[in-house]
Order: structure tokens, then sequence, then C-alpha cells
């Protein structure tokens, strides 16, 4: 893949401003609608899109007040922490694109609405999965591979069913080191002193016998402000534009962490002024985003973990992330590519999108990936890659 050149652009997916960031923003407004008004709407809606049939109204107003209903007890299910009326509404949109149905097909795909509202909304979004990657190297005969986790967007909200799990799972998998490529809190909880509470708390559970080591995601997540608020007097090691070389195993790795602008021309400036001008083993580049990629492939990273689209978080068979936030588009959505001589993998990241986003996940379960770095012949080499 070629590097495009953004210098020139507006606006940057990851910052304020944005179309995304504004239609989020807007949408948020609805939470101060009074309920009763966003029950009135959405039986109107009912009645305008049943044309005339009291069937299908009380079928499209049932599954409305469902869909409420279920959105407001996410938090005493200690599931997410979003507002309910933004996604109510935007539900009902979806739902009303079958009214042309018969009444009992439309009955039918109603219900699957409901049951899709509670998979993608109480089911999936805590259903963590371990993504096993294997990177072989040569050159270090005799070494013993090195288990490194990779974790990224933890978005907290509040110490939930989620983060519990992925303390165990930790603690099952016991990586060598562990790699966190940003977005400690969810948007709507900056400033929020209880989910600061809960991240420092998480975050102190974290362990590895080579060290938790971080770098800050996109800049109005991480403030600049913020980030040094949740990690002092925490065990982990902040990577802001600079290497780090380990000995693990008999391996050499060097970490380099190049803080997120959003601005690939920038932060590969950046990069450059790091790298270090002789290659030291395996060098693995932590950056939130997967957009340096193209840029980054021209140095000598071989291995780049990044996050930021959150796979998409809603995905559909066959076409896959709807939206990703990334300049490149659907060209970057989750998983492992090589861009030249450079692995590039993209987590799903383990939280969700915060402001009025619904705090939904679809065929897009949170990942922590945990990557086993092994010698091999150059003939292994070759065919593991």
């Amino acid at each position: 893949m070629k590097p495009r050149d953004f210098r020139h652009r507006k606006h940057y997916p990851g910052l304020t401003g944005n179309p995304f960031d504004r239609v989020l923003h807007r949408a948020l407004r609805l939470e101060r609608v009074p309920a009763p008004l966003i029950f009135l709407l959405l039986t109107l809606l009912a009645a305008l899109a049943s044309l005339g049939r009291w069937q299908a109204a009380l079928i499209y107003a049932l599954a409305f007040y469902i869909d409420y209903l279920l959105l407001a007890l996410l938090p005493e299910t200690r599931i997410s922490y979003g507002p309910v009326k933004p996604p109510a509404l935007m539900l009902a949109c979806l739902r009303l694109l079958f009214f042309w149905l018969p009444i009992y097909p439309l009955l039918l795909i109603q219900g699957v609405g409901t049951l899709l509202v509670i998979y993608g909304f109480y089911i999936e979004p805590h259903h963590l999965q371990i993504s096993y990657q294997r990177y072989p190297i040569s050159g270090q005969s005799g070494a013993a591979p090195v288990r490194i986790a990779h974790l990224s967007d933890l978005h907290i909200e509040r110490l939930s069913f989620r983060e519990e799990k992925v303390l165990q799972k930790l603690e099952e998998i016991r990586p060598d080191a562990i790699l966190i490529t940003g977005d400690l809190l969810n948007l709507s909880f900056l400033e929020d002193p209880t989910a600061i509470q809960d991240a420092r708390a998480f975050l102190t559970r974290l362990h590895a016998p080579e060290g938790v080591f971080f770098v800050s995601g996109s800049p109005v997540v991480d403030l600049p402000d913020l980030v040094p608020a949740i990690l002092n007097g925490l065990p982990l090691i902040w990577l802001k534009h600079e290497a780090k070389t380990l000995h693990i195993n008999g391996q050499e790795l060097t970490l380099i962490g190049i803080s997120c602008s959003h601005k690939p021309e920038d932060d590969f400036r950046d990069l450059k002024s790091v790298i270090p001008e002789k290659k030291r083993g395996t060098q693995i580049l932590l950056y939130h985003s997967p957009d340096l990629a193209p840029l980054s492939a021209r140095l000598p990273v071989d291995l780049q973990l990044s996050g930021h689209t959150h796979g998409g978080q809603v995905r559909l068979p066959f076409i896959g992330a709807l939206f990703t936030g990334s300049l490149y588009g659907r060209a970057f959505q989750a998983g492992r590519y090589l861009i030249g001589n450079t692995t590039l993998y993209i987590s799903r990241g383990l939280g969700l999108e915060g402001a009025a986003a619904p705090r939904v996940r679809f065929l897009c379960p949170p990942e922590i990936i945990l990557w086993e770095i092994f010698p091999a012949s150059k003939q292994e080499h070759g065919i593991a890659e």
C-alpha cells in the first residue's frame, strides 16, 4: 500500500470537528429531551409506520419500548454506561425499514430485531476473545519464544464484567510483557472521577515480568493533562516518542512508542527521529492508529501494533466494517496486514465508542492479541509469514 498525502486535509479522524465527531455530539443533544416526549415520538413513529393497521402499530410500539427499556437497563447490569435516547431512536429508524411487510412477517422480523439488540448490546461486548498471532524471526537461534499481550482502546466507563474478564484472561495466558496502544477512558467519561479511579484500579492490576508499556491514543481521548493523572504512581512505562530495548528469553526486542496526533506526516517525522539508526533485534512500533503504517513500512519496523478502528464495532457478513475512523477508509479495518516488510496488526479493541454512539458490537467481539515471537529458520520464516 502506497502512503497518501494528508497534509492538506482539514479534518482528521480521531480529532474534534470531523464529520463523525460532529454527528455523535449533535445526536447527544437528544439525551436532554424529556423521556415522555421521546415515548410520544416513538408512539407517533409506530402509528405512522403502521399504514393504518392497528396490529402493526402495536408491534412497532412494543418493539420501540422494549429497545428503550433494554438500553436503560445497561448501566444497572454493569454492561455499559452510554446514553439511552439517541440509540433508541436510531434503532427505531432501523426497525421502520420493514414497514411494508404483512403482519406476521413483520412480527417475526421485529422479534428477531429484539434478539439482535440483546446480543449486540448485552452479549458480544463482553464476549472477549484471545487472538493468537505468531511472528517468526531469524538470526537469534536458540532463543525461546517471547509472548506479548497487546491491548488497545480500553475506553473504560466503569469497572465492568469486561474489565474483569480482561484481567482474568491475562492471568491465564501470563505474557512476558503487556503493550497498550492508547485510549484509556471512554469519550463520555473523560472528566468523571469514578471513571478515572476505576481506570487506575484496572491498570494497577496489570502486571508482566518484563513490564507494562503504554502509548497515548487519540488526543481527544487521552488528554495531555488527563493521562498523567491516571498513570501517576502506577507501574506502567509510558513511551512518549522514545524507544526501549528489552532482552527477553535470549531475544532482543526494541519497543518504539509514538504518541498519536492522527497526522501521519507529523508522526512519521517523530518516528524517524526516534527509531534506532542501527536495527536492534525485532523492532515493534506502538502507535494508536493504523494510518501510520504505509509510512512506517519505509523504515526498519518489523511489527506495528495499532487499534483505533474498533474493527468497525459493527460488521456485516461479506461487507465487513461499516465505518473505521481511518484516513484510508475501509482499507484498514482489523486484523493482520503485510505492508512491505512490516506486519501491521489492528486490534478490534476492548471498549466501545463514546458520546451518542450505541454501546454495541456485532460480529466484532473485543480482543486481546497474544503474540508469540519465535526463532525460525529462513524456510520456516517464509512459511510462517
